[in-house]
């Protein structure tokens, strides 16, 4: 028989005994439901683990409510959610799980349920530990997700001084296999929160690293992102194989941290693996930046061990943002490579034109000045082109030395090093010395007689800014045969040359001693007609 709906001024009306209330539940399948929907009903995790806390101790009438989650391993004490005491009963509860003693040691406990009527007559019971209070009555039991071990809850204390009774474990047992599925759910919405903020992190970070960025600001910008996304103690990226062995990327708040594991960081290595430890109360993950153009580097990340519960997880994570970061480095760093390129290309361009074009025209017009000054008959006139000629000598190997670096320019050159300590002293004596270099100085000066030529040269030039009233500097540095020697000459006109020579010698004693240790010499000479000339010598290599 169909029922029929009646028609109503509001529309139609249910028949009667459609709006008869629902059987009521027994009283503990109410308490179960109202448990598990107030843990149902958020999908933070932290927040959930609360509410499982609390509606089992509610539901049990226990005083005392405690979760212990577990590593991967089904026995590390990875986080400790309690309900009843402060702050301190909590760490020392967590203790006393991780020290594997006691009645409920999670480094040894049964995936059983474990319900005593009295706690003290346990075979295992050893006496409470300090700080924990004197409890009798107990209940255990263990949540699983899929079959596999995720925590254990413990409930202590129950109301009156009575025994936890076999319905309650009926029901903490429900509570615990309905919370396995609501902890799953929150923790896929967990894991899909951290890639939805690693993926924002990359899209602004990619963002931020489009050439032309420099490769210390993207190392920054790099560390930074990871550290706010991470949440994590420190960041760094650390540079192995570096002249100084261990050059750092870090927030300049982070260091302390970062230096206090770098000595493990160093040690553990990397390579191209990700490697996990722990140093002291840290966790340390250090994850290479697998790039292909960019110096090689590793990313080491630090956090407190109560606060990596998510590590496994976030391992992959970081991983994978490490590897598009490298690619990110391994484009700027082909950018700047291009960029590079094509100054050295114009750089070939420009020595090509004046060795072929301007020292020939240079040259030729040597060779017709000397032939004018055999032609004519007066003395002055043949002496005045005698010194034309010499000064286009000059010009040409000026001209020469400029060829020589626009060719083989780079940042670590003993060329480009000369001239910034040159540069370095022109503010204070007013005017830029001229320096003049000639042979391979770039390719057989060894690095220890490059460390003293340069230490000399800063000390003649330091020198002539403190004493001599100069107007002129002169640097030469040549390599010729087997031997590099640098001179540098002034006209200083502050009293006489002997008693400056006299205070040179003194002063740069030590490094003539360093120059006969190499095989060299270093002699401070008058310069005609005004100032000294500092002379240093030694084999190339």
């Amino acid at each position: 028989m169909t029922a029929h709906l009646a028609p109503t001024a509001d529309g139609y009306a249910p028949p009667p005994g459609a709006h008869s209330a629902a059987p009521a539940l027994p009283g503990a399948a109410q308490a179960l439901l109202d448990a598990v929907l107030s843990v149902a009903s958020d999908l933070d995790l932290g927040a959930v683990l609360g509410r499982l806390v609390e509606s089992a101790t509610e539901l049990t009438a226990a005083r005392y409510g405690a979760l212990a989650v577990v590593g991967p391993d089904g026995r590390t004490l990875v986080d400790l959610v309690t309900k009843g005491g402060d702050e301190d009963l909590r760490a020392t509860f967590a203790r006393h799980l991780s020290s594997g003693t006691g009645i409920v040691p999670i480094t040894d406990q049964s995936e059983e349920v474990l319900r005593l009527d009295d706690l003290t007559t346990h075979a295992r019971f050893r006496g409470f530990p300090e700080g924990l209070p004197a409890v009798r009555t107990f209940l255990g039991m263990p949540i699983r997700i899929r079959g596999t071990l995720f925590g254990h809850l413990y409930l202590a204390e129950k109301a009156g001084g009575t025994a936890f009774t076999e319905q309650d474990e009926v029901l903490v047992h429900g509570l615990a296999a309905a919370a396995g599925f609501v902890i799953e759910n929150a923790r896929a919405y967990a894991a899909s929160e951290r890639r939805r903020r690693w993926l924002e992190a990359w899209a602004d970070l990619a963002d931020e690293l489009q050439p032309p960025a420099g490769l210390d600001d993207a190392l920054h910008r790099l560390v930074r992102t990871v550290r706010t996304v991470s949440g994590v103690l420190a960041v760094a990226v650390l540079h192995p194989g570096q002249d100084d062995g261990r050059t750092i990327s870090s927030d300049r708040l982070d260091r302390g941290v970062v230096d206090s594991v770098l000595d493990e960081v160093e040690r553990a290595g990397s390579g191209r693996e990700v490697v996990s430890f722990q140093v002291g109360e840290l966790c340390v993950l250090a994850v290479p930046l697998r790039s292909h153009l960019a110096p090689p580097s590793v990313l080491v990340s630090v956090c407190d061990r109560t606060a990596c519960p998510g590590r496994a997880e976030e391992r992959e994570l970081l991983t994978s943002f490490a590897d598009q970061a490298a690619l990110a480095l391994d484009r700027i760093a082909a950018y700047a490579d291009r960029e590079e390129l094509a100054v050295i290309s114009d750089r070939e361009r420009i020595a090509r034109d004046l060795h072929d074009t301007v020292i020939q025209r240079l040259f030729a017009t040597g060779l017709q000045l000397q032939g004018t000054a055999l032609l004519t008959s007066r003395p002055d006139v043949a002496e005045r082109l005698e010194q034309a000629v010499s000064d286009l000598d000059l010009t040409i190997r000026d001209i020469r030395g400029t060829i020589f670096e626009l060719q083989h320019r780079h940042a670590g050159s003993v060329r480009a090093e000369i001239r910034t300590v040159v540069d370095e002293y022109a503010p204070a004596l007013g005017f830029r010395p001229v320096v003049r270099t000639s042979g391979p100085v770039d390719t057989v000066i060894t690095a220890t007689v490059r460390a003293r030529l340069v230490a000399v040269l800063r000390d003649a030039v330091a020198d002539v800014v403190e004493r001599a009233d100069a107007t002129a500097v002169e640097v030469e540095l040549a390599v010729v045969g087997s031997e590099v020697r640098l001179t540098v000459s002034d006209d200083g006109h502050d009293g006489p040359a002997a008693a400056r020579v006299e205070l040179l010698e003194t002063k740069l004693g030590q490094a003539r001693r360093q120059a006969l240790a190499l095989g060299g010499d270093l002699q401070v000479l008058p310069h005609e007609p005004t100032g000294v000339s500092v002379v240093w010598h030694a084999p190339v290599g």
